[in-house]
């Protein structure tokens, strides 16, 4: 009677941990089928607005031409959307990454990130974050003039760093999770 239940015990703890890979592994699937579609959407977009003879600069030619620095987002962007209408950007990356710049900060991006771009300042931001003590949403980017030397962040507090940090595009680090 011990031996069947020690087998039955031994089935059951067996079957939790295959329970746990699969599940593990739908999750993986599913991330990866997300990111392939995300992707394909943002790149048929790209091609219908260049068909439509729409040319887009590239993204740190508009930021800069909005004086803000060129490296504020990361090198490896898939695509970006900006309606001059209503000054939305949306910046959209292949996996939710972060950045490590020259002055020691670090910046974490979604996989979209959206803001209200105006001269001198991106707000109103979702799907950036920094890292302070631990991880604090960036809800503002902005620089003063242009001839100022420093960007200002608000994430919680307004905090400023200096603008050749942010002056060239950098490659993402790919993070877990954003």
């Amino acid at each position: 009677m011990e031996k069947a239940l020690m087998k039955v015990s031994s089935l059951k703890a067996g079957s939790f941990w295959i329970s746990s890979k699969a599940k593990e592994e739908f999750s993986n699937i599913t991330q990866d089928i997300t990111y392939i579609s995300n992707t394909v959407e943002e790149k048929a977009k790209w091609v219908f607005n260049k068909l439509k003879g729409k040319p887009l600069k590239t993204l740190p030619d508009l930021l800069r031409e909005y004086n803000l620095p060129s490296g504020l987002f990361p090198q490896n962007i898939t695509c970006y959307e900006f309606d001059e209408s209503k000054a939305k950007l949306t910046v959209y990356l292949p996996s939710a990454c972060e950045v490590s710049f020259s002055d020691s900060s670090v910046i974490r991006y979604a996989t979209r990130v959206k803001g209200i771009l105006l001269r001198g300042k991106l707000t109103g931001i979702e799907g950036m974050k920094t890292k302070v003590l631990v991880w604090v949403k960036v809800t503002n980017v902005a620089v003063e003039s242009y001839k100022s030397d420093k960007v200002w962040f608000t994430a919680g507090v307004k905090k400023s760093r200096p603008k050749d940090a942010y002056e060239m595009p950098r490659d993402a680090v790919r993070v877990q999770e954003f």
